[in-house]
């Protein structure tokens, strides 16, 4: 599981690591950060939360991957491919400490992760699943090129219905290039 890590200009996306814990405690136990992704969570969930990442890294070859900011070294969240037992279709999600939040952090990493799964998992298209009233997530999704499908899904496990945004491989490459150009 070692080696898969993608780098932007200002961050890196690593594979998980037992010192996520805490952070990712510290993210998971933030009221207002985990209003739309199922809500607050105790230290032993978190636990559970973060081995289940990690043994979605081994069965399925990809998942969230951990954000550093490169000049702090800072643990900003998590990005990454997803595809739980339950989930429609694979998604690409992301879940930012609220320290980094307005800083493009999310666009630059779920960008990086929308080439990866394009251009090295293979995928032909992608899913976002972001609750109605997350308007943040909205917009980073936008400004990927990602659409609202006006489909609505429950999450599977939490109960909650979300919207379902996206969009195809090829969608993608045309909006990857004009937002190059």
């Amino acid at each position: 599981m070692e080696g898969i890590r993608l780098e932007t200009d200002r961050l890196i996306l690593r594979q998980p690591a037992l010192d996520d814990f805490e952070p990712l405690c510290e993210l998971m136990g933030d009221e207002v950060t985990t209003r739309f992704i199922g809500g607050v969570q105790s230290p032993p969930i978190v636990w559970r939360s973060l081995c289940g990442i990690v043994g979605h890294w081994a069965l399925r070859g990809y998942g969230f991957f951990s954000v550093i900011e490169k000049e702090s070294g800072a643990w900003l969240g998590r990005i990454g491919p997803w595809f739980p037992h339950g989930w429609p279709q694979p998604e690409v999600g992301w879940s930012l400490n609220r320290a980094s939040w307005g800083r493009g952090y999310a666009t630059e990493a779920a960008a990086a992760t929308m080439d990866y799964v394009f251009d090295e998992l293979g995928w032909r298209d992608v899913i976002h699943l972001i609750h109605a009233d997350n308007a943040a997530s909205q917009a980073v999704a936008a400004k990927l090129g990602s659409r609202n499908s006006g489909e609505e899904v429950e999450v599977a496990g939490f109960g909650f219905l979300v919207d379902v945004w996206g969009q195809s491989a090829r969608d993608w490459r045309r909006h990857r290039k004009a937002l190059a150009g």
